[in-house]
């Protein structure tokens, strides 16, 4: 980052550097103006990618220098599509949100002015909007446990400027200090104070400022602190505020915190909230319902599917190999990894580290199926209930941990003796023509059953169907669901 100056609390902040943007609406205010430049595909990729360290000589070092070496791959960032989408999507929200704030527009700073003589006369209404139209929004990432979904939003935010100072603009004083984003993680209490008052300390701790001394020392109530985080968000021309960690958010405490949530996002505090799939239920509706408003972003990152996304992974992690010998990648590594870790980046990575530990700790100094295998069962031995969950693909199983659900119905494809299956993309015939009907006829012969393929469950209750079986049956001889029988015995105890 060009210009880096200090603020009197000793915080790295930059010194507002102006471009010019094709969009003409950008060049009017100075929010977006000192923000830095959209990026394509290419470029992006090369911004969020993070490579260890690593020399093929370092093989050769003694073995108690190279095990603290494979520590060097938890560094590495590959990027995805996924988080390619995550970039757009933050800079999106960003760029967008300041558009209705422009600190030069009378009709922003007659809101702003408003909005703070309400607050000291405390005649200020939550639900006032005082002709203000905003053009905040809220984007959502929700994701697996441990698939990176904290790790690719610091990745994503470690290239924008947090702190931003302005001195001048286009030759008119304009002395402002810019927080561009903020990173604040749901309580676990379900607390909406405890929210608040960690936003407070947060810019406090950024920006040398006593909001928590003015606010929260008078022991002000929530309803109180509302809209005086809203006064403060725009005063420090805060740009996207991140709550990680949302499916901590409980039931007793979700209807207050959603409600501030859309408070923020109507006074023009554009929102991204991050959370596993157990956050979901929680927060599904209410988005859905706030992006019909705003048109926002919802991003849903599970587990990889056994293909070429989890290939290109793997083999990017496969090059760093600090054992004496190196193992070249094969389809037996592939799959293997792939049942091992059921395509969660994080254990991927885990994975390969001990691996590489435990081959050079005993001395065999090369990756094997065999060692891979063991290290997998000794590691991740307290994680075997889920990963099970996980590779059975039974919605029974999987429901049971609510950090893994899957949120979109697809499942690998596995075939019968449990080999994993590339998914090839659906291919459209270029000679395809669409028929309309206008009239349907009542069919006249006897309506052939469809062939489903072995590995779908359709498949199975078809051919129970053939052996006079009930849908209970094939699902329960399948281990789709469990005997009722034993949650009735257990009943009667």
């Amino acid at each position: 980052m060009s210009n880096p100056i200090f603020l009197p609390n000793g915080m790295e902040a930059i010194k507002a550097e102006y471009k010019e943007f094709p969009l003409e609406e950008f060049n009017q205010n100075p929010l977006i103006q000192a923000l830095p430049p959209l990026l394509d595909k290419a470029a992006t990729i090369k911004k969020l990618m993070v490579k260890p360290i690593y020399k093929k000589e370092e093989r050769n070092v003694d073995s108690a220098y190279r095990i603290y070496m494979v520590n060097r791959l938890f560094q590495l960032f590959t990027p995805l599509p996924v988080h390619i989408e995550v970039w757009n999507m933050i800079h999106s929200l960003i760029m967008q949100g300041y558009l209705a704030r422009n600190p030069f527009d009378k009709d922003y700073k007659q809101y702003i002015n408003e909005s703070g003589k309400e607050i000291i006369n405390r005649s200020y209404e939550i639900n006032s909007r005082h002709n203000f139209r905003t053009t905040a929004g809220c984007g959502t990432f929700i994701g697996y446990s441990g698939i990176g979904k904290t790790t690719t939003i610091n990745r994503v935010l470690s290239n924008i400027p947090q702190v931003i100072v302005h001195n001048q603009y286009k030759n008119i004083h304009y002395n402002q200090i810019q927080l561009v984003w903020l990173k604040l993680e749901a309580p676990s209490n379900s607390s909406l104070k405890a929210l608040c008052l960690q936003f407070f300390m947060k810019i406090d701790e950024l920006l040398g400022t006593n909001n928590y001394k003015k606010y929260v020392s008078r022991n002000m109530s929530v309803d109180h602190m509302l809209p005086l985080i809203g006064q403060v968000a725009h005063n420090i021309g805060l740009g996207l505020l991140i709550i990680d960690e949302t499916q901590n958010i409980k039931k007793r405490g979700a209807d207050q915190i959603m409600n501030f949530f859309v408070y923020l996002i109507n006074s023009g505090i554009n929102l991204c909230l991050i959370g596993t799939p157990g956050a979901y239920d929680l927060f599904g509706k209410e988005l859905r319902m706030t992006r019909r408003l705003t048109g926002n972003a919802e991003i849903i990152y599970n587990n990889m599917k056994y293909g070429d996304e989890f290939t290109f992974l793997l083999e990017s992690i496969w090059k760093y190999q600090w054992t004496r010998k190196f193992v070249p990648f094969n389809e037996e590594f592939e799959k293997l990894f792939y049942e091992e870790t059921q395509g969660i980046s994080d254990l991927m990575i885990k994975l390969f580290v001990y691996s590489q530990q435990q081959a050079i700790e005993n001395g065999k100094e090369e990756l094997s199926v065999e060692l891979i295998k063991r290290v997998a069962k000794q590691k991740f031995r307290l994680l075997q209930p889920m990963l099970n969950a996980i590779r059975s693909g039974n919605p029974h199983k999987i429901a049971k941990y609510e950090d893994i659900r899957r949120i979109e119905l697809e499942q690998p494809v596995v075939s019968k003796n449990n080999e994993y299956k590339k998914q090839e993309p659906i291919k459209k015939k270029s000679n395809d023509k669409v028929k309309i009907v206008e009239k349907v006829e009542k069919p006249t012969t006897k309506v052939k059953h469809k062939q489903y393929k072995e590995d779908d469950l359709r498949y199975l209750l078809q051919e129970g169907e053939k052996q006079d079986k009930t849908p209970y049956q094939v699902l329960l001889e399948d281990d789709y669901i469990e005997d009722a029988a034993k949650w009735i015995e257990v009943g009667t105890l």
